[in-house]
């Protein structure tokens, strides 16, 4: 399996024994990607804003929101048979150029995180284009971090992630 991310890079963190499986996070990243950037006019869009975060149940009472984990090696980067997936080495983000992807759904098959999904293309492609977290370029924190009402995801480095839950 991939190495997730580096110790200095910022990245979201959901620490599972606060996370309550409510799906605001889900809620607020599918409204911050709207055109409209309000929930109930997001609502009128079409297509309906697509989310980019995953809660799931991993046992009772147990949930995690899990979206892309910018790995070190990203698979989805070597899969792209459209080079459309990136990795920037400075920032560590790895993103997706829409406008190139073919719709081989390659990265979604490959990701271990199963945080890529796809959406309807616009327009001219009428394919399904990939899609994933993109940490909220136009914002200082992600909207899924802000919004959530446990304070159970972060948006910090893997260190002071661990430094905070050290036992």
């Amino acid at each position: 399996m991939p190495q997730p991310y580096s110790m200095e890079s910022k990245k979201i963190f959901c620490d599972i024994s606060k996370c309550q499986g409510c799906k605001t996070c889900e809620l607020a990243c599918a409204v911050e990607h709207s055109a409209s950037k309000d929930l109930f006019l997001a609502l009128l869009e079409s297509p309906l804003p697509k989310k980019r975060r995953d809660t799931q149940f991993i046992e009772q009472h147990v949930s995690c929101s899990i979206s892309c984990q910018y790995c070190q090696d990203p698979p989805c980067v070597e899969a792209c048979m459209a080079s459309c997936i990136s990795k920037d080495e400075k920032s560590e983000k790895v993103e997706i150029d829409q406008t190139r992807c073919v719709g081989c759904s390659m990265c979604i098959m490959v990701c271990p995180f199963a945080a890529i999904s796809s959406q309807a293309g616009i327009g001219e492609k009428s394919l399904a284009l990939a899609l994933k977290c993109d940490l909220c370029p136009d914002r200082d924190s992600p909207a899924c971090v802000d919004s959530c009402p446990s304070k159970a995801l972060s948006f910090e480095t893997r260190s002071e992630f661990e430094k905070k839950h050290a036992k």
